[in-house]
């Protein structure tokens, strides 16, 4: 069997791959930041490098 740790964070427009243990959960998902959690409230994107997700 094998155990998943790491998968794509569940914003649409998001690139970023989080740790299934340092993810944020919210409603059976995992997010790489809060704003990805929240849908991106005024527009704030994640800020990590190279990935631009803003909605």
């Amino acid at each position: 069997m094998t155990t998943v740790t790491q998968m794509k964070c569940a914003c649409p427009s998001c690139l970023c791959i989080v740790n299934l243990s340092d993810a944020i959960q919210k409603n059976d998902h995992y997010y790489c930041c809060q704003a990805c959690a929240d849908g991106h409230p005024n527009g704030s994107g994640c800020g990590h490098t190279g990935c631009g997700c803003d909605k």
